[in-house]
């Protein structure tokens, strides 16, 4: 049965159907379609765009659940994704994050962190990965390991400490490119997992809020710095800033800037130390 809606305002219609997202039925976007109103064939449009949009996020969504359906249908059930942040700073530790994510968990938004640069929405996309997730954990490795045991000896560190630190023991572990060493249960490395895996674009999330978080404390204890805004990374500023003021405890001695920095000739050397 078609759907009149010429007794209705297009703004009363607008804030029903746009602004407050209740469900538009095929119905009404046929009667929209058909209404001479410009106003009515402008908002049939706008929801058409949005429905569209809905579609291709959940698709996408859908996509990034192709190794975890696989693994469910082999009887693994609590399959972890692990991914870190913090491998290029030039300060503060290397984060790891393991989630394990309820089976055919999709969230909207939900992708590699990289890909989202709104602070905002990566901090709300966290809170609710840490409500809905089975169990997660972060771990770290912190400067000083760092420079004891290089880098990419610290990431995997992290990485291990994370999924050590899951209060359900995972029987399957997705890592974002790489394997982690003395892993307990199986694994697989996913290149660009963590914006081809549910569990792996999860954990990347919250690896990143969770490095940010902890800089921003940083840039509270050490004002001047601008932690806060550059995160360690080696910015323009921060490298004019570290140049100028010298390295922190908090440096990563071993990398090339923050070395220069403690040369003789800069005069820095025993700052903070």
């Amino acid at each position: 049965m078609a759907m009149d809606v010429s007794e209705r305002s297009i703004n009363e219609l607008r804030e029903c159907y746009f602004r407050r997202q209740q469900p538009v039925p095929d119905r009404l976007l046929d009667a929209l379609g058909r209404d001479p109103r410009q106003g009515a064939q402008r908002l049939a449009r706008m929801l058409w765009q949005r429905r569209l949009k809905i579609q291709k996020e959940n698709l996408r969504l859908q996509k990034m659940l192709r190794f975890e359906s696989e693994l469910l249908e082999k009887g693994f059930r609590f399959i972890a994704g692990v991914d870190e942040a913090g491998m290029a700073p030039l300060a503060g530790p290397v984060v790891a994050a393991a989630v394990i994510l309820p089976p055919g968990y999709t969230l909207a938004g939900l992708d590699d962190s990289k890909k989202i640069p709104d602070e905002a929405k990566r901090l709300r996309l966290a809170i609710q990965i840490k409500h809905d997730a089975v169990c997660w954990a972060v771990g770290r490795a912190e400067a000083d390991e760092i420079d004891r045991i290089n880098i990419y000896q610290s990431g995997l560190l992290a990485m291990h400490r994370a999924v050590a630190g899951l209060t359900t023991s995972p029987d399957y572990v997705l890592v974002d490119a790489r394997t982690i060493p003395h892993c307990a249960c199986p694994q697989r490395g996913i290149i660009h997992g963590d914006a081809l895996s549910a569990s792996i674009a999860a954990a990347s999330i919250l690896a990143k809020t969770t490095r940010d978080n902890h800089m921003n404390e940083m840039d509270r204890l050490y004002a001047g710095y601008g932690f806060a805004s550059h995160k360690g990374y080696p910015t323009p500023e921060h490298l004019r800033v570290l140049k100028e003021r010298g390295p922190l405890p908090i440096h990563r001695r071993t990398f090339g800037p923050v070395r220069e920095a403690l040369s003789p000739s800069t005069g820095q050397k025993k700052l903070f130390e």
